[in-house]
């Protein structure tokens, strides 16, 4: 079977192979995808020898700059919009306690038995007589037609040598609509342990891929019924499970909150392709274990569960090393995805619709997806009127943030003049006083304007001078607390 070799780049990568006398072979996902009618600008190639001196060679025709992964004998040429990696062919294995891996010189038989899956191990030679064929030694090609993930030598071994191949079955498995060969998922199953030599930022680079994934459920799934999301995400391992209980004559089951939120997650990937957005769907009801009770006569509760859900935020964010600046979003998404229901009756006041368009601010929208997303009912007309209800929520908020101008809310008054205003330096009572007209204007008391808002701080000046004797009276109780008792701001810290 002959491969196509009409990508501009890749022609321009054979001619320079041939002239220079290099053995070239395209490998691993540009040849799968290609195959399978999938656009990549990834592309990967094995060189038979020194793959430094060649990626070299490559940067300079296309006045680009090799990027050298020395300890790995790899390079990445960037190309305008590709990617172009070499590596020597090579062997490849972890010891029982590694991290990371033990790399060795190795024939092209051995790049490819090395490889995670046989439709990942295609190879196609840039050069010699057999140029553009498709070199297929494990079954890769039937194993791409029957769309399954099967390991060119026993699973065990595989998986051994680098557990993280185990997550990635389940990643392909997602990006890909694959199944897992019943052996390789029974070894997943009986090695998932394994998983923990790995480096969480490698296993946090699979996480992100599957979420990103066109039906993120079928890689989380996979996760969670092999054992493997137990180690990795135990917090949404424990999603998974139903428990009963009896009232009386009545018996009562609350629904499985692992399947719920993979139901909800696939809502979300089908509406935005925003990551972030995905990541706070997937922990948005992370919390509801902890919060978990029965109430006779009434069933199964979980107050409070996205509050809660919201600190733990923090804490996920930094074991899965997960970069920082997308923590307040999360946060704010989890904290907030009950609120939009509990805006639906007729009565609710401005004063509440206020609070949810600051509180939510430029990721509204996004909000409103998730809740959209968390309507899972098979009840089609009930469904369909909890949409009716968004939508009234939602234009109604939209209605109040317009009017009162709240698109980037805050004080009128900037913390300067109030200094000026009340004689105050710079101190905790200037943001007491600022919260406190905040709360005011939020709670339709004040309008959302310099002047009113202004007149309004000089009509009470004598509350607002009280506001900021609580406040400053607060911090030196703090602070003498703090100097006195070197453990009471961490017990504090660690307790909010």
């Amino acid at each position: 079977m002959t491969f196509p070799l009409d990508d501009p780049i890749v022609r321009k990568l054979q001619r320079l192979a041939r002239r220079h006398s290099v053995q070239l072979y395209l490998v691993g996902g540009y040849v799968r995808d290609r195959l399978l009618g999938r656009a990549r600008t990834d592309i990967d190639c094995t060189v038979l020898g020194d793959a430094l001196t060649f990626a070299e060679k490559v940067a300079k025709h296309f006045r680009s700059k090799a990027v050298i992964y020395e300890r790995f004998r790899t390079a990445m040429v960037p190309i305008g919009d590709y990617h172009l990696e070499f590596v020597g062919t090579r062997k490849e294995f972890y010891d029982e306690h590694s991290r990371k891996p033990i790399t060795s010189d190795g024939t092209l038989e051995d790049d490819i038995f090395r490889r995670d899956f046989t439709v990942n191990a295609l190879a196609v030679p840039l050069v010699g007589p057999e140029a553009g064929t498709i070199l297929d030694l494990t079954g890769g090609l039937s194993d791409l037609e029957r769309r399954l993930l099967r390991t060119p030598r026993p699973p065990l071994e595989t998986f051994h040598e680098d557990p993280l191949r185990m997550v990635r079955a389940a990643r392909f498995a997602a990006q890909l609509n694959f199944r897992i060969a019943e052996d390789a998922f029974d070894a997943i199953k009986q090695m998932a342990e394994r998983i923990t030599i790995v480096s969480q930022e490698r296993i946090t680079d699979e996480l992100l891929k599957i979420l990103a994934a066109p039906k993120p459920s079928i890689g989380f799934i996979i996760l969670h019924k092999t054992g493997l999301l137990r180690y990795i995400f135990p917090e949404l391992d424990r999603l998974a499970g139903v428990e009963l209980a009896t009232d009386g004559e009545r018996r009562y089951a609350h629904k499985d909150v692992f399947f719920h939120t993979m139901k909800v997650l696939d809502n979300v990937a089908t509406a935005s392709d925003n990551l972030w957005l995905r990541f706070a769907t997937l922990v948005h009801d992370i919390a509801k274990p902890k919060t978990k009770k029965f109430v006779p006569g009434i069933g199964w509760t979980f107050h409070g569960h996205e509050e809660i859900g919201a600190r733990w935020q923090e804490r996920i964010f930094r074991r899965l090393k997960l970069p920082l600046e997308h923590l307040r979003y999360v946060e704010t998404l989890v904290r907030l995805h009950q609120r939009p229901m509990a805006l639906v009756d007729e009565g609710v006041t401005d004063s509440a619709l206020r609070r949810l368009a600051v509180q939510a601010g430029p990721w509204l929208d996004d909000l409103f997806t998730l809740c959209r997303a968390d309507i899972t009912t098979q009840n089609q007309h009930r469904a369909e009127q909890y949409l009716a209800n968004y939508d009234i929520v939602y234009r109604k908020i939209q209605q109040v943030r317009e009017r009162d101008r709240l698109a980037a809310f805050q004080s009128p008054v900037r913390g300067e003049e109030i200094m000026e205003l009340f004689g105050l330096p710079p101190s905790p009572a200037v943001g007491a006083i600022k919260h406190a007209l905040e709360q005011a204007i939020l709670d339709g008391i004040v309008p959302n304007t310099y002047e009113d808002c202004k007149r309004y701080l000089l009509e009470n000046r004598q509350q607002f001078e009280e506001i900021a004797q609580q406040a400053n009276a607060r911090f030196r109780l703090r602070h003498t607390h703090d100097s006195t008792s070197g453990n009471f701001a961490a017990v504090e810290s660690s307790e909010s």
